[in-house]
């Protein structure tokens, strides 16, 4: 009787305590639900949606917002956002499925898959391993004009890679490089026989149930969709969406709140979901072992107040150390569009949070907010704290950009008539930029993609906005001979010849 009283005793024990657990977790998601709106006001962000998963249950999952400002639309849970760079763990774990199928080794050469791709260094052609394809670290800089500033498919962005010349030794350091997340998406499509945007939703969308998720802007339906929002002097406005879709495997992902959870889970779970695993164990703990270490000025600004010990990369995944536990986590960002997805899975505790207006860095906050919360305790205030570390590094970018305008010299000419300026500049890498006259000004159209009007700025540089104001002002400064015969362009860091 004495044995089956105590069992009895501590059932109730139990169940009590689960009572308890259970009450204060109700306050803490009360809790977290307002801080939420809050920070998403303090941040002037249009349109929010977040998901936690903690212990392998989606414990929180919930929309803020506008889809569009100035409109009645609010943000559900299947509105569709831009996972933007958040793609790219989504393309390590393809890449794994075929690992763990033996059809590929992250330790193949590229050139095995793709004979055809080639770089500027014949040795890093040569040597270049799947894995690296992940890890930003191939000594080739920042790519991304290749297809921000050109219209050209993605066999053509990765054919030109072959001119870019390296920034750094081979496996030295780290540079995000966009451009390698296509050259893997070329790779999983030559060894499965399938697209990369067929085989991720075969593999992936398909066995989570993720019905709502697309591989490309062009495949996501304009219904319940977010506009993308920048602020422009002081305030937002709806820009044009940005496609990644020429470089899909880096970043084309559009997806909801409800669909994205079911990633987040299944991720921080070492790939399982019920029914089964996308990937086995060992090739989970491949893609979020540290693989790279990243310099502070490659990390997030972020770090200045986290202050980890540690910063490094894995395959789609950026790491640090958080409270001492290990911190895996990536955001995604587009022009008017954000996301960002952590995970510590020692605390079995994963954050999804999109955005759609452009920037906006409550986004780490409220990952942070969600970890202490859940999992690591701690009362800081990240929203505040970060909001006033961006508005002081946003402030001290105007302040450089100012001292540097102050470098005028003032009351110049230019050398020739505006017309000596007009012409076709082409560079192998940019591509074709016009220049025609537009009164007393300057007209520039870089690939049919990009144009600006330019206004006379000092001896021979022009300078202007954007026809698309969000993407901010273009320089141009012309280069002379010694005839006096303007010869070339230096614009967005290339120096274009002018034809003949």
């Amino acid at each position: 009787m004495k044995k089956i009283g105590l069992l009895l005793f501590c059932g109730v024990l139990t169940i009590n305590f689960a009572f308890a657990q259970s009450k204060a977790l109700t306050q803490q998601l009360k809790e977290f639900d307002t801080y939420v709106e809050n920070a998403r006001k303090q941040w002037d962000a249009v349109g929010l949606a977040i998901t936690v998963v903690k212990d392998n249950e989606v414990i929180f999952k919930k929309a803020y917002g506008l889809r569009e400002l100035n409109t009645n639309n609010a943000v559900d849970n299947n509105t569709l956002f831009a996972c933007a760079s958040t793609t790219k763990a989504m393309t390590a774990t393809c890449m794994g499925i075929l690992v763990d199928e033996g059809k590929v080794d992250w330790n193949d050469p590229v050139i095995k898959y793709l004979p055809e791709f080639q770089l500027y260094d014949p040795y890093v052609t040569r040597e270049m391993r799947i894995k690296d394809l992940f890890l930003h670290n191939s000594g080739v800089g920042n790519t991304d004009f290749l297809w921000s500033y050109m219209d050209i498919s993605s066999e053509e962005i990765l054919e030109r890679m072959r001119w870019v010349k390296p920034s750094y030794s081979f496996r030295s350091s780290f540079i995000y490089q966009n451009i390698f997340y296509l050259a893997a998406g070329q790779v999983i499509e030559k060894v499965s026989g399938k697209p990369w945007e067929e085989f991720v939703k075969e593999r992936i969308f398909s066995p989570l149930g993720m019905n709502n998720t697309y591989p490309t802007l062009n495949a996501a339906p304009n219904t319940n969709r977010t506009k993308p929002h920048m602020k422009m002097e002081g305030k937002n406005i709806v820009i044009e969406d940005m496609s990644a879709d020429a470089i899909g495997p880096a970043g084309s992902v559009w997806s909801s709140i409800e669909d994205i959870s079911k990633w987040t889970k299944s991720m921080l779970d070492s790939g399982k979901y019920e029914g089964g695993r996308l990937v086995q164990p060992k090739t989970w703990e491949e893609m979020t072992s540290v693989q790279t270490l990243v310099p502070s000025s490659e990390f997030y600004p972020t770090a200045q107040l986290t202050k980890p010990n540690f910063t490094s990369y894995g395959l789609g995944w950026f790491q640090q150390d958080y409270k001492g536990r290990k911190l895996n986590f990536h955001t995604g960002s587009l022009p008017g569009s954000i996301a960002i997805h952590g995970q510590i899975p020692e605390e079995r505790i994963a954050v999804y949070v999109f955005g759609n207006t452009d920037h906006v860095e409550v986004r780490h906050a409220l990952m942070y907010k969600a970890f202490d919360l859940f999992a690591l305790g701690g009362t800081t205030d990240w929203s505040s704290d970060f909001l006033k570390l961006y508005t002081q590094l946003f402030e001290a970018g105007k302040a450089a950009q100012k001292a540097q305008d102050e470098k005028r010299v003032a009351n110049t000419k230019p050398s020739l008539p505006l017309s000596a300026y007009t012409g076709t500049y082409q560079d192998k890498l940019l591509g074709e930029v016009k220049v025609s006259t537009d009164g007393n000004n300057l007209s520039v159209n870089i690939n049919n993609m990009h144009k600006a009007t330019l206004s006379h700025w000092n001896f021979d540089t022009f300078k202007g906005p954007m026809e698309k104001k969000w993407n901010g002002d273009m320089t141009a400064l012309f280069q002379l001979n010694t005839a006096g015969e303007v010869t070339a362009l230096d614009l967005a860091g290339f120096t274009l010849q002018k034809m003949k």
